[in-house]
């Protein structure tokens, strides 16, 4: 999985885009890494606006990854997500290499490597996920 996600390092920013390479952002990035491996099939998540989380008051994203992972109460695992609150809702996603090293798509630099642990992310963070369980909250 984080091989996968690791393919697409460098990848632009672009909104509802899914193309290696070319385009993704942060939630049809996190497709493509589950869909690459196998894990899941390919996923449409519709057509979003950039500023789909102030207007809004829904979980969608926090709804998407509910589908295919389970919250957990523990320390990272490579492969799992980190959600992100932005706004009034979740609307940002990260896959943890090496807790705290993620990877995610941002605005500006595209797909690239952050640290989980500095002060615009922690302040941010809402939960941590895993495809495969274990330490559900």
């Amino acid at each position: 999985m984080v091989s996968e996600a690791l393919t697409w390092l460098l990848t632009p920013y672009h909104l509802n885009a899914s193309v290696k390479g070319a385009g993704v952002d942060c939630g049809t990035f996190l497709i493509a890494a589950f869909h690459g491996v196998g894990l899941i099939d390919r996923v449409d998540l519709g057509m979003f606006k950039p500023d789909f989380h102030l207007h809004r008051s829904s979980e969608v994203y926090l709804d998407w990854v509910g589908k295919y992972c389970e919250q957990v109460d523990r320390t990272p695992l490579p492969g799992d997500i980190i959600l992100y609150r932005y706004g009034r809702i979740v609307a940002h996603g990260a896959l943890v290499v090496e807790w705290p090293r993620v990877i995610h798509a941002k605005h500006v630099g595209g797909v690239q490597y952050a640290d989980a642990l500095q002060p615009s992310m922690v302040t941010r963070q809402d939960s941590i996920h895993s495809f495969w369980g274990g330490g559900n909250v």
